[in-house]
């Protein structure tokens, strides 16, 4: 802004001109002057108008306040107009850093739902798998009952073909003749099984796999002295403490694991090489070389009686060990144990025993180790032994003591579950039983029979 001299001085000059009539009124350029009077002391009054800015702007300083003035002013604006876009940015900051801490808050909201929804999903697909683990076994069953379906197909074909058959010999014979030719055949089939001599081994097939239970060693059998009604399956798990003999009514009950009765054994047993014959169990007391009868239907001991000289306590078992140095087993001709001896190098020793007293009536001495053999099992008085118990074992080695001569036999035999802990031969039913790895299984057995005739002496 003008300083106040600089106005005033202006119009005190005019006042000094309007005072001296004789004085020229010459105003400057740009001064206008509309009217002059005296007051009462004689003095002149004159009213003016000032002059415009340009007359200002010759001063220099006038100059530099005005320019002065315009930087305020600019600046002014430019303030005011950096001050309305720094709220207005702040305004915008402000919003951001709200938005900011909402998404935050989101992210942190969605991390925790993210994780519980993980975890539930989690929680919900276990659940799910943990219901639907109990029709795994129900579709393992569901595939088995389907095959058998197809086979209970093709065999009512097979019987329906049958039945066609005898409905067209039904036309020819009547109902009694049909009977008569059946108890006729029935009695042929009896007197043709009765001159079945013993034969020797020439095949095996199978296995069948009837069970899976127990430990990876155990034994299980049939009586071959039973009547053909009596079915009963005996099961003894593990090989050493254990004293606790299963009994089972038949076969069905045994896959369905049905027990019909428990014994306590007075002692433990030793190793799987156990065997049932007429109603009485045959057994290795544990840390001797003492074979033990014992008689389901009493419940007791009936005789015990040392083997003399026979290792025991894996001094000479078989290949796999578990206290399996007595081998007991019996065949068409009665009661045996196969054992190894000092006297005998370790080679098996096969003695023939009476099954009432234990009492030895003959021991034949063999050449073969007893811990290089896999397993061995009786038929008709012949040994016959493996040379493994795992897989790629055969019979591979044949004793008659009917003659006391041995061979080398190559017969093989499928080890289906790797490692073979019991194998013994059941003549009733004409096969191997064996304890596989924690499976139950049967062998068939094919012998080579000679049939006397009625012209044989």
């Amino acid at each position: 802004m003008l300083s106040l001299s600089a106005v005033l001085n202006p119009l005190l000059l005019l006042l000094w001109l309007g005072c001296c009539p004789s004085a020229t009124i010459r105003p400057k350029e740009g001064w206008q002057v509309y009217s002059s009077a005296q007051d009462a002391d004689g003095r002149c009054i004159c009213t003016v108008v000032a002059p415009e800015q340009t007359l200002c702007s010759r001063d220099a300083k006038g100059r530099q306040l005005r320019q002065l003035l315009e930087k305020v002013q600019n600046m002014s604006q430019s303030i005011q107009v950096l001050n309305l876009r720094t709220q207005r940015d702040f305004q915008y900051i402000m919003r951001m850093e709200n938005q900011i801490k909402g998404l935050r808050s989101k992210i942190r909201q969605i991390e925790t739902e993210r994780k519980m929804l993980v975890n539930m999903n989690f929680q919900d697909l276990k659940g799910k798998m943990e219901a639907l683990q109990p029709l795994i076994p129900v579709l393992e069953q569901y595939k088995t009952d389907t095959r058998l379906v197809t086979q209970f197909k093709e065999e009512i074909r097979n019987l329906t073909a049958i039945l066609m058959a005898i409905q067209e010999e039904m036309g020819a014979y009547d109902y009694e003749e049909l009977q008569q030719k059946v108890v006729s055949l029935e009695s042929r089939l009896r007197s043709c099984m009765s001159k079945l001599a013993c034969g020797k081994l020439m095949k095996i097939t199978g296995p069948l796999t009837v069970k899976t239970s127990g430990a990876r060693f155990g034994a299980w059998m049939t009586d071959p002295q039973a009547s053909p009604q009596n079915n009963r399956v005996w099961y003894m798990d593990s090989y050493t403490n254990n004293r606790i003999v299963k009994e089972f009514k038949s076969m069905d009950d045994f896959v369905a694991g049905v027990e019909s009765r428990t014994y306590t054994l007075p002692f433990k047993w030793a190793g799987t090489n156990h065997v049932v014959y007429n109603g009485s169990l045959y057994y290795n007391k544990i840390k001797s070389n003492i074979v033990v009868r014992y008689h389901f239907e009493t419940g007791s001991v009936d005789i015990q009686r040392a083997l003399e000289s026979a290792g025991f306590h894996n001094v000479y078992p078989y290949s796999w060990g578990g206290f399996s140095d007595i081998d007991l087993m019996a065949d068409e001709l009665g009661l045996w144990a196969v054992y190894a001896t000092n006297a005998n190098a370790g080679n098996i020793v096969i003695s023939w025993l009476n099954a009432d007293t234990l009492q030895v009536l003959r021991t034949w001495n063999t050449e073969y180790s007893k811990r290089n053999a896999g397993e061995s099992f009786m038929i008709c008085g012949t040994l016959y032994i493996t040379n493994s118990h795992l897989t790629g074992a055969k019979v591979y080695y044949a004793y008659a003591t009917a003659t006391s001569t041995y061979e080398y036999t190559d017969i093989p035999f499928h080890n289906q579950y790797f490692h073979m802990s019991m194998l013994d031969y059941n003549a009733r039913e004409r096969a191997l039983y064996g304890w596989n790895n924690g499976h139950q299984v049967l062998f068939n057995v094919t012998l080579f029979h000679v049939i006397r005739t009625e012209d044989d002496s």
